[in-house]
């Protein structure tokens, strides 16, 4: 089959040739004649497998048979809205549906948190036919009135999975009070879980089901490998991996904004160009990271979970993970940056003792052992004993789980789950409500500014000075972290 067959307009053909594009992957085979037959759609497929393109191609093919609503100012209406969980992978949609629908009369635009407000209300006075929006940005706007959604036709989910984990589903509600009812609601997703499941069950009016492939898999693709190192020599052996190999082009995730900070600060101290991207950073040190690292001028970026699925390079060949996420399900989604649509890739993690428990955990969820390969030179220290991990407020150790502060050890009180049952250790606690990155707290969310919480911009011109308000990205507890009473 080749995308010729799909029933796709000639004008976004062209674009998807001038891609270098001819055969759809298995995703889009099968979700593109769905979309396009006008139902709702649940869709999972492991990350790298070209989900994008699947809502994107038929969605423009749609709206283009159609000509555009006005509003009641006589603009072009919203008819399309697709809502990401992060700030990075919505300037990567809003890029895919200029792509493939440059040779088509329908506009786009981006919306989200972290820079100015004013052009993107400039831009939504021009009249849309597309938005991506990141949800606080969105709600933001409804508020303010500066957003009519009355008209919109059809709604994706992007990573619907990364929403619920990001605590979006009290946002996601609000959405879909303020879009019609009657409307085609496309649910997209690198994992498929049953949450995915009791989301679309509540949301999706009798949805078309696609998986193409087994939950929570890692691709054929990737090869994958553990480096098992004492704790202190983490730094010397990551900038021993980069100058033996001759890596140009490495994503490196680290758990914590304050480890990304100085991991790239040792890097830039040896030698090796690298950068930081995290929530704390500024919307325009965040872009300005991106573009040079996938322009592959700059050789290192290092991440925070909050770029898993934010990061597109089409051919991107190393991914290390620096410091394993302690959520299992974060493994997939980090590694799957690389070994996408078909190339070979390769993913690195450098695990000390202390780490052990989450690389049980990883390889539980995969249902595959990682190989593991001593670097010589580099073997953990005889004797080495493990010690706990500090994630944000919870230290997590061999002894359980202790909230600092508290005053009194983890592990064996959990907190009970909503309407009195007991918390399920196996699934990450409840998250917190965030805007668009993870973890933002009840505190900085309630106290801050409507203005600095959320910021606004157009993201071909974002605002380099602004600055995202009271955002972190500590990891939420995952599999075996248990919280103590209160």
């Amino acid at each position: 089959m080749n995308f010729s067959e799909l029933g796709l307009a000639e004008p976004i053909l062209r674009a998807v040739r001038e891609q270098g594009y001819e055969t759809p992957t298995p995703i889009q085979a099968q979700a593109i004649p769905a979309v396009l037959a006008g139902g709702d759609l649940l869709a999972g497929a492991q990350t790298g497998t070209g989900k994008t393109a699947g809502f994107t191609l038929p969605m423009l093919h749609r709206l283009s048979q159609a000509p555009a609503p006005r509003d009641a100012r006589g603009r072009i209406a919203i008819r399309a809205l697709i809502l990401t969980p992060t700030r990075e992978l919505a300037a990567q949609v809003e890029e895919s549906v200029r792509t493939y629908g440059k040779y088509l009369r329908l506009s786009s635009m981006v919306m989200f948190g972290g820079v100015g407000m004013q052009p993107q209300v400039d831009r939504l006075r021009q009249g849309v036919d597309i938005l991506v929006a990141t949800p606080g940005r969105l709600l933001d706007h409804h508020q303010q009135g500066t957003l009519d959604l009355r008209h919109v036709e059809i709604f994706v989910l992007d990573e619907a999975d990364r929403m619920l984990d990001m605590g979006f589903i009290h946002d996601i509600k609000k959405v879909l009070a303020i879009v019609p009812a009657r409307k085609q609601s496309l649910l997209f997703s690198a994992t498929f879980s049953d949450e995915i499941k009791a989301l679309a069950d509540r949301l999706l009016n009798r949805p078309a089901l696609i998986e193409v492939a087994r939950r929570n898999a890692t691709a054929d693709t990737i090869a994958q490998k553990v480096h098992p190192v004492g704790r202190e020599r983490k730094k010397e052996l990551l900038a021993k991996l980069i100058r033996d190999g001759d890596w140009h082009q490495v994503l490196v995730f680290t758990r914590m904004k304050h480890g990304a900070n100085r991991l790239a600060e040792y890097l830039n101290d040896q030698g090796i160009g690298a950068m930081a991207i995290h929530g704390n950073k500024s919307q325009g040190a965040r872009t300005k990271a991106l573009a040079e690292f996938k322009s592959g001028e700059l050789p290192v970026l290092v991440a925070t979970d909050i770029a898993a699925r934010g990061i597109d390079i089409e051919e991107l060949p190393h991914v290390v993970n620096f410091e394993l996420p302690n959520v299992p399900e974060d493994y997939v989604h980090r590694i799957g940056r690389t070994g996408r649509a078909g190339a070979q890739g390769e993913a690195v993690s450098l695990v000390c003792l202390d780490e052990e428990i989450f690389l049980r955990d990883i390889e539980r969820l995969i249902k595959r052992s990682i190989p593991r390969e001593v670097v010589p030179g580099f073997e953990p220290p005889p004797g080495e004993k493990p010690e706990p991990i500090v994630l944000g407020r919870m230290t997590i150790g061999v002894g359980g789980t202790q909230r600092h502060g508290s005053g009194r050890p983890g592990g064996s009180g959990r907190p009970a789950a909503p309407g009195g049952g007991r918390h399920d250790p196996r699934r990450p606690a409840p998250p917190r409500p965030a805007r668009d990155v993870p973890g933002v707290s009840h505190a900085h969310a309630a106290a801050a500014p409507r203005h600095d919480r959320a910021g606004a911009g157009h993201a071909t011109q974002p605002a380099p000075h602004a600055q995202p308000h009271g955002r972190r990205d500590a990891p939420r507890p995952g599999p075996r972290l248990t919280q103590p009473k209160r």
